[in-house]
């Protein structure tokens, strides 16, 4: 017996939506080989999936032994993704200038190897003021594209400032890894936050009052923080991009962040949790138009800027 689906629920309410952005369209074995399962007669889920464009924005590469450049490219294949920009921010807190420079030069190895697929970003340590600042020259000379920090110090803090002044001059974005916990009030940080250096929506706020020409990324919202907050907090501050990337898939996160941040504002990314974020833009009430813009066009946009964007 055939049964039509309605798209959004079938994406946000079945594990079989996740498993069949990995596995196919043909996905066979769930249940008894004697059990009938459920079909649509009217959607395609794997072209849909196909028919848009895609720049991940924001994927880590070399975690481990497993997650190899070759593993990148399979999921990007399955889930039609055409480039992948890739770091590898060192998360030790007292991360020195070399453990950075090696890290770096791993993403660049990953690059040469795969050009067509791979753009790099590089990462810093700005504990390390003079030795970040060649750092980045190194990094571009070589071309990185990009920049993603992580937890050492908040992006608001003076030690970025001349971070962001260069990237502002390279017209390149910043994307920084960020988190709000749940909470109340004066407690929320108190309680939501596991690093005390993480970079909250309130210190994105901060840096893009004072930087209103600086591109910013806010990295994950769906990587389990306060997604309602975030998007409130953020919502009048044009300079600050947003990534839609994590493993958590709340209904209605898409459709909140269009609200608050519009369609323009918004980039696809993975974060390594691949289908996941590409069923959330698929189950969500957008027009093809914004789809577009979320999957491809938005980041490809901000990378023209600085010339750096993807044919």
């Amino acid at each position: 017996m055939s049964l039509i689906i309605n798209r959004r629920n079938f994406f946000s309410k079945t594990a079989i939506s996740a498993a069949g952005l990995v596995l196919g369209s043909n996905m066979q074995g769930f249940g008894s080989e004697s059990e009938e399962q459920p079909r649509s007669s009217s959607y395609n889920i794997m072209k849909e999936v196909m028919k848009y464009r895609k720049i991940d924005t924001h994927v880590h590469a070399l975690l481990g032994p497993s997650v190899t450049p070759e593993l990148l490219i399979d999921f990007a294949d399955r889930l039609g993704v055409e480039k992948l920009f890739i770091s590898r921010p060192v998360t030790k807190d007292t991360a020195t200038p070399q453990n950075i420079k090696d890290s770096n030069d791993m993403m660049l190895k990953i690059v040469k190897q795969y050009p067509d697929r791979f753009k790099a970003q590089f990462t810093l340590n700005v504990q390390y003021q003079k030795e970040s600042l060649e750092e980045l020259k190194r990094c571009v000379d070589q071309g990185m594209v990009g920049l993603k920090v992580y937890y050492q110090v908040k992006i608001n803090d003076p030690l970025f400032y001349p971070i962001i002044e260069k990237m502002i001059d390279l017209k390149m974005i910043t994307l920084m890894h960020s988190y709000i916990g749940l909470g109340r009030s004066s407690y929320r940080t108190k309680y939501g936050n596991l690093f005390p250096n993480e970079s909250t929506p309130m210190d994105f706020v901060d840096v893009a009052k004072r930087y209103p020409e600086a591109m910013l990324q806010f990295a994950h919202t769906g990587g389990g923080g306060d997604w309602e907050f975030e998007c409130k907090c953020l919502q009048d501050y044009p300079n600050i991009y947003v990534d839609v990337s994590g493993s958590n898939n709340e209904e209605n996160m898409m459709n909140y962040a269009l609200k608050y941040l519009g369609e323009d504002r918004l980039f696809f990314a993975s974060d390594n949790s691949y289908y996941q974020s590409v069923s959330k833009i698929l189950s969500a009430d957008l027009t093809e138009t914004q789809r577009k813009k979320i999957f491809f066009d938005n980041y490809n946009n901000m990378l023209r800027k600085g010339g750096y964007n993807v044919a």
